[in-house]
């Protein structure tokens, strides 16, 4: 079985363009769209740029972070997907929360509330099913267990890892580790990792997301995930969003899209979607030994 994931971390559904000058507060207080020769930066819900991107890209399940909560319905249905989502921070009065981000979304940032969304597509379920019992098992899902994973409630801010047995197989665990505090992040990861671990409970497992750790940085932290858990292909030494895996052999290794690839076309210029870029890999489970 081969399969293409992605993680993304959304930026709360905003988009980011590389020109500092862009992100005014003109534009933040006044929803000014701002503009150079090559990119144009808008203060307005992006749910249907954010949808088009993901639903035309070629993956078969995506770890998402930062991902505005009332989203999950709408991404999901763009991407043909069956979806689990974990709420992480600042997710109170929600409604109010909510509608305060589609009126100003540069605004509010962070303070809508953020879930960890993970997706897996319909074609992936069906693509191991034997045509006798496809249309059987288009209408099963292709989530057979969701698990939640309590990182921390308090200071700075609540963590926790979403954890998805797929009807294809592979286990999916996707965390968003606290930014800024190296110490903190890595015992989120280690403490998802051991998690993740034993709720797979030996089948192949694809642990990922922004993990606010770079190999190079905190080298002995995936030390540890290798040695302890058998996670290993982190993306790059200087990255912080990873996909590791157990019992799953990488044939594409992780890597960041090209920066193009997350711009849509705005009137000839282009509209840069997140301040992260997905990452995306290309895996295949071990045959066992008979």
């Amino acid at each position: 079985m081969e399969f293409t994931a992605i993680t993304w971390n959304l930026f709360h559904g905003r988009d980011f363009p590389p020109d500092p000058a862009l992100l005014s507060w003109r534009s933040r207080l006044l929803r000014r769209s701002e503009r150079n020769a090559t990119h144009v930066q808008v203060n307005r819900d992006l749910l249907s740029e954010f949808s088009r991107l993901l639903a035309e890209a070629a993956w078969d399940v995506a770890l998402l972070q930062e991902c505005p909560p009332r989203w999950r319905d709408p991404l999901a249905r763009a991407c043909d997907a069956d979806s689990h989502r974990v709420l992480t921070s600042r997710n109170s009065l929600a409604p109010l929360r909510a509608l305060a981000a589609r009126l100003n979304p540069d605004l509010i940032a962070s303070g809508e509330g953020g879930s960890n969304l993970t997706l897996v597509r319909n074609s992936f379920r069906c693509a191991f099913c034997v045509p006798e019992t496809h249309k059987a098992h288009r209408r099963q899902s292709g989530i057979v267990e969701r698990r939640e994973l309590r990182i921390h409630k308090g200071r700075p801010e609540r963590r926790a890892m979403a954890f998805t047995r797929t009807s294809a197989g592979p286990c999916i665990a996707n965390l968003h580790a606290t930014n800024d505090r190296p110490a903190m992040a890595a015992a989120d990861v280690l403490r998802a990792a051991e998690a993740a671990a034993q709720w797979a409970n030996g089948d192949p497992l694809l642990f990922g997301g922004d993990l606010n750790l770079r190999p190079a940085e905190s080298p002995a932290v995936f030390a540890e995930l290798r040695d302890r858990f058998g996670l290993a292909t982190p993306t790059g030494p200087d990255q912080i969003d990873h996909l590791l895996v157990r019992g799953l052999q990488a044939l594409d290794p992780p890597r960041p899209w090209p920066a193009e690839r997350r711009e849509l076309d705005r009137d000839g210029r282009a509209l840069r979607l997140s301040d992260h870029a997905p990452i995306e890999a290309r895996f295949a489970t071990i045959p066992t030994a008979q």
